[in-house]
């Protein structure tokens, strides 16, 4: 599930930014950026919550690690990216 909400993230993000290029209203793609970057990690907590229940801790001894890394990382440019228009209308108002 956490890979479905994580496309879904970067495909409103890139949404996003196509609509803030072209002069539409950009905020909807931008809201669904983020809630869906919010959804992300929250479902891949779920999945080690599973895990952890399961007992399986060889799966979480291999994937947590790697997976804690790539979900900061991937978190922050997403939230970078999506706040870029904002960024860049304020920077043009203020010339």
């Amino acid at each position: 599930m956490w890979i479905i909400l994580g496309v879904i993230a970067i495909v409103a993000t890139l949404i996003n930014l196509f609509m803030y290029g072209t002069g539409k209203d950009y905020k909807l793609a931008m809201a669904a950026g983020l809630s869906f970057t919010a959804l992300t990690p929250v479902s891949t907590y779920s999945m080690v919550s599973d895990w952890v229940k399961a007992e399986d801790w060889a799966a979480l001894l291999d994937v947590v690690p790697t997976m804690e890394t790539a979900l900061w990382v991937l978190t922050i440019i997403s939230i970078l990216l999506n706040i870029t228009p904002i960024l860049l209308e304020l920077k043009s108002k203020n010339k």
